[in-house]
């Protein structure tokens, strides 16, 4: 039997609403870097971030919550978490993989560089990098 959200105690109802916020604000993040970020390269990286991060608050407020509630462990929503960070980077790595494969043969100028061993040994700059001498 679940209690009543009125009825759950203070310490579960603080920690419920700080990783509610946390998650929120992480998810929030994400989508003003999505909106002001320029190009489809730089918007990429901040959702994943978001929705990465983000969605760990609201689960973790969530599971909170509904095991005070229910008065028994709840885990259900780590296979949620799990599937929404494992698919979340791996869709937009095969979307940005994908733009980059259109633009390159477009000939679409605002397309990073692409880079052969030598280059990423060295660095972008053509000067070897201090970590690797």
């Amino acid at each position: 039997m679940m209690q009543a959200a009125a009825d759950i105690p203070v310490w579960a109802a603080v920690a419920v609403a700080f990783f509610l916020l946390i998650g929120s604000g992480l998810a929030l993040i994400g989508a003003i870097g999505f909106l002001r970020l320029p190009t489809f390269y730089e918007r990429i990286h901040a959702p994943t971030l978001g929705t990465s991060w983000g969605i760990g608050g609201v689960m973790l407020a969530s599971m909170i919550f509904f095991t005070v509630s229910s008065g028994r462990l709840v885990f259900h929503e780590i296979l949620i978490g799990i599937f929404v960070t494992v698919t979340t980077p791996i869709t937009f790595m095969l979307l940005a993989r994908a733009a980059l494969h259109r633009d390159r043969a477009e000939g679409n100028g605002n397309v990073p560089d692409k880079q052969n061993k030598s280059q990423v040994a060295k660095g972008v700059s053509g000067e070897s990098d201090p970590r690797h001498t």
